[in-house]
């Protein structure tokens, strides 16, 4: 099948499911790449947290923080569906930085990205990656801002009512009545800015080779498997990748290492047009245009 005749066949399969978005998947060796809206910029949700690691590494390798300095957490006590960790937890602890890094990375707790963020605020985050070349990401608020949103509003019987406001409240411009939604102001970016991360964390590039290796060793203990993963992972690959979610918003990025040594960055950002929390099959969708898109770029070699 044509390149075009294939992004067609894609893109019918995504309004099908009720989802718009952009995919880009690029080869990590060669540099080619295949993508549905590369450029249109989407706000990040949890893969802010990827950034976020890069700047405490680098911050931790420059020795302006301490790995293993501990800090006491307050609990999240939050009760509605969908956080993790120490977002959950109903007691204070204290943990290491090295530790939250894990827990904010690979299981994409709120709570301590939010410890993290007191370290190094989001403008910081920001001037971080942006000194290592990367272009097109914003970091412009901490997690807990992420998370109040409508849905944390309504009783669990009109939950719905939160995404029926997420779907219909849009601009054309990508502006939402909703902030978190807004990518003006929410942090965002693009598929193509999320690529050129992967790329920089997998291949030589400004930001350090160990930063590099501790962030690709997070994103490759991510728990978060019901996305893309399962058309990824097989014995004769690795698949490393972190997941954002928020209401309507389901994305990820990630990276396949195949034994045979070929390596594809792989990001999938969208949104549903569904006022409905749990979309298995949408995200089924979404990992078959993602592998569909790979496939298409592998056997081009």
């Amino acid at each position: 099948m044509s390149t075009e005749a294939l992004l067609r066949e894609l893109r019918d399969l995504l309004d099908d499911a009720g989802l718009r978005g952009s995919f880009l998947v690029r080869d990590l060796r060669g540099g080619e790449e295949i993508a549905i809206e590369p450029d249109a910029q989407w706000p990040s949700a949890s893969l802010v947290k990827i950034p976020l690691a890069v700047a405490t590494l680098e911050r931790i390798r420059l020795g302006e923080l301490d790995g293993a300095a501990t800090l006491d957490i307050e609990p999240g006590r939050i009760t509605t569906p969908g956080p993790t960790g120490l977002s959950r937890f109903r007691h204070p602890a204290r943990i290491a930085v090295d530790d939250l890094l894990y827990l904010s990375t690979a299981i994409s707790d709120g709570v301590a990205a939010d410890a993290l963020f007191g370290l190094t605020p989001p403008p910081e985050v920001a001037r971080i990656l942006k000194g290592f070349g990367i272009e097109g990401i914003t970091v412009r608020h901490p997690m807990q801002e992420l998370a109040d949103t409508p849905a944390e509003r309504f009783d669990r019987g009109e939950v719905h009512l939160a995404y029926a406001l997420a779907v219909d409240a849009g601009t054309a411009g990508r502006g939402h009545r909703i902030p978190q939604l807004d990518v003006t102001r929410a942090s965002s970016g693009s598929a193509r800015a999320f690529a050129d991360l992967l790329q920089a964390l997998w291949t030589p590039s400004a930001i350090p080779a160990g930063v590099a290796a501790r962030v690709r060793e997070l994103m490759r203990h991510n728990v978060v498997r019901h996305r893309l993963a399962p058309d990824f992972v097989s014995d004769a690959t690795v698949w490393s990748s972190k997941t954002g979610t928020l209401l309507t918003l389901r994305h990820e990025i990630g990276v396949v290492e195949h034994a045979d040594g070929q390596a594809f960055a792989v990001v999938a950002l969208t949104e549903s047009r569904v006022a409905a929390a749990q979309q298995p099959g949408a995200e089924a969708v979404m990992a078959r245009v993602a592998r569909r898109l790979r496939d298409q770029l592998r056997l081009g070699h």
